[in-house]
């Protein structure tokens, strides 16, 4: 019996309507580098939405939290282009994490200005909800800039809704998933 050649589990190749072919994959530590250097591939606009605050480059102290995830309580994936970890240019990255002592996850999506509207947003957090289902928390949920219009358009198309933010921080809105429905 012939077996087929399945990608890992969480890869999934991911060809652009503008033809970028990117891999979408769990992060992994040689990505630290590559994801510092590809952190001017983000735009103002897009690193103020993401962090809530203008910043200008990515610390070593956040690259090192991002590629190490406990796999117990969080995920983070990259969508990159099929060369080895550390080689490979980034260009999306997002991630959910459990809050501890709760059934709920953060999640987050960074995707480079030249990918935006390529449907990459989309995919990655489909991956995060089902990502969560499978740790069967109550609920995952994002913070967004009030203006970010196209990750509420995002998130609501998905069944997020907008929630006041819990703690009355002006210029956000919390976008909560149910997940038992």
């Amino acid at each position: 019996m012939a077996t087929r050649n399945r990608m890992p589990p969480w890869h999934e190749n991911f060809k652009a309507p503008s033809g970028h072919e990117l891999l979408i994959r769990p992060i992994r530590p040689e990505d630290s580098e590559p994801l510092k250097a590809a952190f001017s591939l983000f735009g103002p606009e897009e690193i103020r939405d993401r962090f809530l605050q203008s910043v200008t480059e990515l610390s070593a102290e956040t690259a090192q939290r991002l590629t190490h995830p406990n796999p117990k309580s969080e995920i983070t994936l990259v969508a990159a282009e099929s060369l080895p970890a550390g080689e490979a240019v980034v260009g999306a990255v997002a991630r959910a994490s459990i809050i501890q002592g709760t059934r709920e996850a953060e999640y987050a999506i960074l995707v480079s200005r030249f990918l935006v509207g390529q449907g990459l947003g989309r995919q990655l957090m489909r991956k995060l909800v089902k990502w969560a289902r499978g740790k069967y928390l109550d609920r995952l949920y994002g913070d967004v800039a009030e203006e970010n219009e196209p990750m509420k358009q995002l998130a609501a198309s998905l069944g997020f809704k907008p929630i006041a933010h819990p703690q009355g921080t002006p210029g956000l809105v919390r976008m909560v998933l149910e997940l038992d429905s």
